[in-house]
């Protein structure tokens, strides 16, 4: 095989709460619906590697550690507004259950092991659906984030030797864990593509934000208005991102794959379809096999469409880094309709069968390039002044970043 897939059922113990957004159950639909299309004959999914303290202290204090330990196993002194205070613990997006330590270094050691596959040289790509947890921070969990598996996984591969490593993150949200973590660090491009800090949390990721110091130009945000469809978020995606990573030459790629981006996710305001994500997947291999010496690392992340939307978006990217693409128009099949009926109840009681019928949703990618010239008229159905919106995100992320990488922000070809 070219390509490892990370897998564990144990990933299903990461459950915040029952109501909570973010339910394990969009993991295991994901893996149903790529047997169910023969996405993974003949793979045989690799387990996560053990964790300790020492590989979480990569990122994470040893205070926090103790925090998640002592909250997650009933034996924590702190309790209430301190503890959400203190270690972002407690609250809403963040509440408190049994086991949180286990499950949150389960994700990180899933990320590690495709880490590991992929600078071992015994595959070229990995993907680990259960990881991007994109927004811890050293000493407090943030975004429905324990452990930052993005950034400890990118820190044991700048231990390997690796100096070039560009972490590009499609989530709606804003990659700001990894982004803080590394952003003194030259060795790590951080690229983020997300829906405008003005209008989603975690209000970061201004064009302006580029890096100081020897870091300067390591930091690459591109911030898209509410409503940017396939066609457009696509646009901007392929006047920044390749550029970026044609001058800085990663010697690998760590990519965050969060499918918040989705026009249903009921927590953003983008406007994708699963076609546009499954053609931002691809794009991420084209460019790892063209810019990072084919090495690629995916990662979960996003994504609250639990039953319509990511099942079908992450089976496109497991199918994506093994290889095997399947055709959007491809049915889901009545086999996986029925796994779904028996699986989601238990999370939802007021089911219904999911009104989705194929792996994609009839989205149009044909995006138009980005030329630099303000006059070109948009595709049928997008509107002059939402293009406008897009080239003014791509123009202020190409002027600030640009210029420090050598390159013209104005000339197209960059």
């Amino acid at each position: 095989m070219s390509a490892a897939v990370i897998w564990s059922d144990r990933f299903m113990d990461y459950k915040w709460a029952y109501s909570h957004p973010m339910n394990p159950v969009r993991l295991a639909l994901t893996m149903a619906l790529a047997t169910d299309l023969g996405v993974l004959d003949g793979v045989d999914t690799t387990e996560p590697l053990p964790v300790d303290d020492t590989v979480l202290q990569r990122v994470h204090t040893p205070a926090y550690i103790d925090a998640v330990r002592a909250v997650g196993s009933g034996t924590a002194q702190l309790s209430g507004p301190m503890l959400e205070r203190l270690f972002g613990l407690g609250s809403d997006d963040n509440p408190v259950f049994a086991g949180m330590h286990e499950a949150g270094s389960m994700l990180v050691g899933g990320s590690l092991a495709a880490a590991q596959a992929v600078h071992s040289g015994a595959v070229r790509r990995a993907v680990n659906i259960g990881g991007g947890m994109h927004h811890a921070m050293p000493g407090h969990a943030a975004g429905f984030c324990i452990y930052n598996d993005c950034a400890i996984a990118i820190s044991w591969l700048l231990e390997q030797g690796y100096d070039r490593i560009a972490y590009v993150d499609v989530d709606a949200h804003h990659g700001d864990g990894v982004q803080k973590m590394f952003e003194h660090d030259p060795r790590v491009l951080t690229v983020s593509v997300h829906q405008h800090p003005a209008t989603l949390w975690p209000g970061t990721g201004w064009p302006t934000e580029v890096g100081e110091g020897e870091a300067a130009g390591s930091m690459v945000n591109l911030a898209l208005m509410p409503g940017a469809s396939d066609r457009l978020w696509l646009r901007a995606f392929h006047a920044v991102v390749p550029s970026m990573l044609a001058a800085f030459k990663p010697q690998i790629i760590v990519a965050q794959v969060g499918v918040d981006s989705h026009v249903a996710d009921p927590l953003t305001d983008l406007s994708l379809t699963v076609d546009g994500q499954m053609a931002a997947m691809r794009a991420l291999r084209d460019l790892a096999d063209k810019y990072g010496e084919g090495r690629l690392i995916a990662v979960g992340g996003g994504g609250y469409g639990t039953i319509n939307v990511v099942p079908r978006a992450w089976t496109h990217l497991i199918a994506t880094v093994l290889d095997r693409d399947v055709d959007p128009a491809t049915p889901v099949g009545e086999k996986w309709l029925e796994t779904a009926a028996e699986l989601t109840p238990l999370v939802y009681p007021d089911y219904v069968r999911p009104p989705v019928a194929m792996m994609g949703d009839n989205g149009h990618v044909d995006y138009q390039p980005w030329s630099g010239d303000d006059g070109v008229s948009p595709p049928d159905g997008i509107s002059a002044a939402a293009q406008q919106q897009t080239d003014r995100a791509i123009l202020a992320t190409r002027r600030a970043v640009f210029p420090l990488h050598g390159l013209d922000p104005e000339d197209p070809r960059d």
